[in-house]
């Protein structure tokens, strides 16, 4: 696998888009894994995960009532 955005060799690929991603061209974000709970909710997240810097994670969760 290449990186996206230089074509050298991958060392992983994006958590959020699968984007491959080099030593160069990676960051971290956080990761939730998980959110359940009331009062407050509570969540799961694993620090550091690998990001390509390209795609835009959305902040706020998105409501898909589709899925119901």
């Amino acid at each position: 696998m290449l990186c996206s955005q230089c074509d050298d060799h991958a060392r992983g690929t994006c958590k959020f888009c699968g984007r491959g991603v080099c030593q160069v061209h990676h960051s971290n974000l956080p990761f939730i894994v998980t959110i359940f709970g009331s009062d407050p909710p509570r969540s799961i997240v694993v620090a550091g995960t690998l990001w390509c810097g390209v795609c835009r994670p959305q902040p706020e969760p998105i409501a898909m009532p589709e899925l119901a």
